[in-house]
């Protein structure tokens, strides 16, 4: 097999950024990839991910790095291997929550792209920085979708990991969807790890992957809670949410699987609320779920999970604020369940940044009074 990095020396580094200024750093980095040492190894992908990947922004150098990324991922000889290609996911979409429970907008992405190429209001201040901005992101993108074929022939790699993580990164990609597909379905068809067979289920389900409606009913029916979770955010996802599957996703948003899953960094609670939150109807007792589930978050897992419930109850923000007594009995219980977070809840700006949005009190005691509790 060819050596992953090679002509990794033959690309102008120098002469890309990244978050930091150059981006003469990253091939070092990149080799660090391959260090027999593991701290060596996890310090030099955190240093990628601090650098070409900056709190969600990818950078010039994003799109030079995913050909070696990708050839770490599928090289025998790189230590951890899930690692760069996890990585690799990132660098194409940024943090996965902007694009859940619907998928990758694909083509409102590249009409953005187009608009501000086109723009005549080029004086703005910031102009230049969002075009190059959204340059290196859709230039990331499509190398990881020049990359795919090797995604998927790790759909069949014998690291679990490395299978598991693959069928996370495809799933970004509706515009090569009818090239993943089978390959996804063919992995379900002999798939014996659980934490794979999420992965793959929920990843058809981003892909539109209608033709596996059987596959996931029959995991919806089977006794694995994971599988079980993904198949009802697959069949959410199609529009295909009736009963058994609100029941599967109500239950998740109380009390989640256990399980490792890369999307939305594992906040299955959370997944599970904003698919039911997409619904156009949820039962009362669904509410009551994702209420309860809100009701066991803590510190930063709360304000992601308050907006989830917001979106479910209020559906718009509620703007003039009303009298609490005209509230729904939902509402009601959302803003009570909010205002009994814990303090450490309370502490987190992106909290009072939701309330601000939906038009309720961002100051602890005020909402606790407003929702009569104080």
């Amino acid at each position: 097999m060819a050596e992953p990095l090679a002509g990794l020396d033959g690309i102008d580094w120098a002469g890309l950024d990244h978050a930091y200024g150059s981006a003469e750093d990253v091939p070092d980095l990149l080799r660090a990839l391959s260090s027999p040492d593991e701290d060596e190894r996890d310090a030099a992908l955190g240093e990628l991910f601090t650098n070409i990947f900056h709190q969600g922004r990818r950078y010039g150098a994003a799109a030079a790095a995913v050909p070696f990324l990708l050839a770490l991922a599928s090289h025998p000889g790189t230590p951890d291997r899930t690692g760069p290609l996890y990585l690799t996911a990132a660098l194409a979409i940024g943090y996965d929550a902007a694009h859940l429970p619907s998928g990758v907008d694909i083509r409102a992405w590249r009409e953005e792209a187009a608009r501000l190429r086109a723009t005549e209001d080029r004086d703005r201040f910031d102009f230049a920085r969002a075009l190059r901005s959204a340059e290196a992101e859709l230039a990331a993108y499509d190398a990881v979708r020049a990359g795919l074929p090797t995604v998927r022939k790790l759909l069949s790699d014998d690291d679990p990991g490395v299978r598991a993580t693959a069928a996370y990164t495809a799933g970004w990609f509706p515009e090569e969807a009818t090239a993943t597909l089978p390959d996804l379905e063919a992995l379900l068809q002999s798939e014996q790890d659980a934490n794979v067979i999420a992965h793959a289920l929920v990843a058809a389900g981003l892909l539109d992957g209608r033709a596996l409606l059987p596959r996931f009913r029959e995991h919806l029916a089977g006794a694995e809670p994971l599988p079980r979770w993904a198949a009802a955010t697959a069949l959410a996802r199609l529009g295909d949410a009736d009963a058994p599957v609100i029941a599967e996703l109500a239950a998740s948003s109380a009390s989640p699987p256990e399980g490792h899953m890369a999307f939305l960094e594992g906040d299955l609670r959370l997944y599970s609320a904003l698919t039911l939150a997409a619904l156009d109807e949820v039962p009362p007792d669904a509410v009551d779920a994702v209420l309860d589930g809100l009701s066991r978050t803590s510190d930063d897992a709360s304000f992601p999970m308050a907006e989830a419930a917001l979106r479910l109850t209020f559906r718009t923000p509620a703007l003039p604020l009303p009298r609490f007594a005209d509230l729904t009995p939902a509402q009601q219980r959302t803003v009570r369940t909010i205002a009994e977070l814990p303090p450490e809840s309370w502490r987190w700006g992106n909290l009072m940044e939701i309330l601000h949005a939906w038009g309720l009190p961002t100051d602890h005691d005020d909402c606790r009074r407003y929702a009569r509790l104080a």
